[in-house]
């Protein structure tokens, strides 16, 4: 028992590092070195909810609207970001994801579909299907 606990871990840690070099891969086409976790969790906050204001990603995250701002602020300087004025109502401000803010916060989708993708080319269509079981019984 011990020796397959291993055996997964192995298997599993090697997975979680191709996952890691897929993201880095995706990150350094983005020529953005130093963005943090907060910042991807923004970016993926915004591509979640399409039309979110200042004040509706302050109520989403949970932080005052001048956190917001500065953070926005942030990412339109890195040039993930713009702000979009509502036609309607000129007070109003919808934050957009540039096309790098869309790679960043959509990259770790985007790496695991990469792993899926080494793992079909690297299994037949028994073997797929055979994992696919396996896998649908993790809970």
């Amino acid at each position: 028992m011990h020796e397959q606990k291993e055996h997964l871990f192995l298997i599993f840690e090697n997975l979680i590092r191709i996952k890691s070099e897929c993201s880095c891969g995706i990150f350094s086409e983005c020529t953005l070195s130093d963005i943090t976790l907060k910042q991807i969790h923004y970016l993926k906050t915004i591509d979640q909810n399409k039309e979110v204001t200042f004040s509706r990603l302050a109520e989403i995250t949970r932080n005052s609207k001048p956190t917001i701002t500065e953070m926005i602020n942030k990412l339109v300087r890195m040039e993930c970001v713009y702000r979009e004025p509502c036609q309607h109502d000129g007070r109003i401000a919808y934050i957009r994801l540039t096309g790098r803010g869309e790679m960043i916060a959509r990259a770790e989708q985007k790496a695991l579909e990469q792993v899926i993708e080494r793992l079909m080319d690297s299994l037949d269509d028994q073997e797929i299907n055979l994992l696919i079981e396996i896998l649908k019984k993790v809970r």
